[in-house]
């Protein structure tokens, strides 16, 4: 099988160190955001390594795979197609959530080391519940993400501009797009069809979500309140008020249900110390900007700020972060990373040029005492370098370039 493709060399690098390694490889991640092509580069990468491999490749998306779908089928098919020479045999399998039970075949395969074993699944239950269950300590997980802002131009072949970033920001990183027109037309008509996929399949199929009307206002109600802290128990109220009775564990439910289809991310509030994690109070951003838009009826005059600070957010999490929102006494900190034992700190504001917002976002960054990296990100277009009491004000097109 061959097909063409835009190499991700960062994730294809870090998978591939484990190729031939007794462990199983799992890539998750929300649907489209290239996944199935990851797998396609590491089939690539053994072929022209390994000669003679024997690549089983399994997309359950395909109608020609539908008969897999039981797990005894599945298990017999690959029997039937492996070679001899186990060290040979490479399994790969896109989707692995479509098969029913699909730990048993798997955890069969890997005990008589028949094949080297790479799976994808769009839901994060398989990690904590088939995987964690049956293959705890066998399995290695590899997370993937929509386009980086770096992709999002080699993809488009477009020069680092703030038109370019202004169409990042707006259309989002989902790698499909590099085949439509950057234009709201194309664009957020196949966005569209996307989020319907991600809803109907990851969140109320998989999840056996019930009231989907209420779920579709909650995406909304995240979508209006990216950046905002909030709690389960205070939008539960907040519908109340609108009439909506739905109960607090409904509410968890559902956003469990939308984090595990990674449509959306919980950051939780850490002290600075980072000896504490704050039970209550919690922000949530999206896994792509153009279906968070597409979510909202994207407006730039009402919607910049929070654009923004999704978009900080996620260039942390494709720099290989951890990230938390940071409380010092009674401020806040927009982003702390966390990273190899390093760490940063991030303020998002739209603008910085007025003192006083200047001061106020300088505020909380100035009460941390260590010597970590700490950052301002805004719109406006000057450089004032590192002469802010140490920390780097940078324009939003200078921080999604940078390598942190």
């Amino acid at each position: 099988m061959k097909e063409s493709f835009i190499s991700r060399e960062k994730y294809v690098e870090k998978i591939g160190m484990f190729i031939g390694k007794n462990i199983i490889k799992v890539l998750t991640g929300q649907r489209r955001v290239g996944k199935s092509y990851i797998l396609l580069q590491l089939m690539d990468e053994i072929r022209s390594s390994i000669a003679g491999a024997n690549i089983i490749y399994i997309n359950l998306e395909l109608e020609k795979f539908r008969h897999l779908k039981n797990s005894q089928v599945f298990y017999d098919y690959v029997i039937s197609n492996l070679v001899e020479n186990d060290a040979l045999n490479y399994l790969f399998i896109d989707e692995i959530q479509e098969i029913a039970d699909f730990q048993y075949p798997i955890r069969s395969l890997f005990a008589e080391q028949k094949c080297d074993i790479f799976i994808t699944g769009s839901n994060a239950y398989i990690l904590s519940g088939e995987l964690a269950t049956f293959l705890s300590g066998r399995y290695i997980n590899f997370e993937i993400h929509s386009l980086s802002y770096k992709e999002f131009q080699q993809f488009h072949k477009l020069d680092n501009s703030q038109q370019t970033v202004e169409k990042y920001l707006t259309f989002g990183g989902l790698p499909f797009l590099k085949n439509l027109e950057l234009s709201e037309n194309q664009s957020f008509e196949y966005l569209k069809n996307v989020y319907s996929t991600i809803l109907l399949k990851d969140v109320v199929s998989r999840e056996k979500i019930r009231n989907v009307a209420f779920l579709e206002n909650l995406v909304a109600y995240l979508a209006d309140n990216v950046g905002s802290l909030f709690s389960a128990l205070n939008i539960s109220k907040y519908l109340k008020s609108q009439r909506i009775d739905i109960s607090t564990q409904v509410v968890i439910n559902y956003l469990r249900a939308l984090t595990n289809s990674y449509f959306v991310h919980k950051v939780v509030r850490s002290d600075v110390a980072g000896l504490k994690i704050f039970e209550i109070g919690e922000k949530y951003y999206f896994e792509d900007l153009g279906l968070r838009n597409l979510v909202s009826g994207f407006s730039v005059a009402k919607d910049i700020a929070k654009i923004l600070e999704n978009a900080v957010y996620l260039h942390l999490i494709h720099s290989g972060y951890d990230v938390f929102v940071g409380k010092i006494g009674d401020k806040e900190i927009d982003f702390i990373g966390k990273k190899n034992g390093t760490k940063i700190y991030v303020q998002v504001s739209v603008t910085i040029l007025e003192e006083k917002t200047r001061e106020r976002e300088l505020s909380s960054l100035m009460l941390v005492q260590d010597n970590f990296a700490k950052f301002i990100v805004t719109l406006n277009d000057f450089h004032l370098g590192n002469n802010l009491k140490g920390v780097q004000c940078l324009n939003i097109k200078e921080f999604l370039e940078m390598s942190i």
